[in-house]
């Protein structure tokens, strides 16, 4: 679970192994090995994945399908708007899933 975590959030911030590797100072070796399931991070790399994804260390482990999303920096007017836009995909996805 956990690798296939790692690779998904890798993909999404549209990052290669090398470059994932190279911000956290490991060998893309080791990210590799992290996403086919050979290894997995220690303590300090699955909180520094945690941190540098902005999920939680229990997302990452696949003990809890919620992700959070960071407001830091943003107006109260842009969290009402993504609060919103969370709501509209939400309810999207909810009467695509019941045709």
């Amino acid at each position: 679970m956990i690798d296939e975590n790692i690779r998904a959030l890798r993909q999404q911030r549209g990052i290669t192994q090398a470059e994932l590797a190279r911000d956290l100072g490991i060998t893309r070796a080791g990210v590799n090995a992290w996403e086919m399931g050979l290894s997995v991070p220690s303590t300090q790399y699955l909180a520094e994945l945690a941190r540098y994804f902005r999920v939680s260390t229990d997302f990452l482990l696949g003990l809890d399908n919620s992700a959070t999303v960071s407001v830091a920096g943003l107006t109260q007017e842009d969290i009402r708007l993504v609060r919103r836009l969370i709501d509209h995909l939400i309810e999207k996805n909810k009467t695509a899933y019941q045709k």
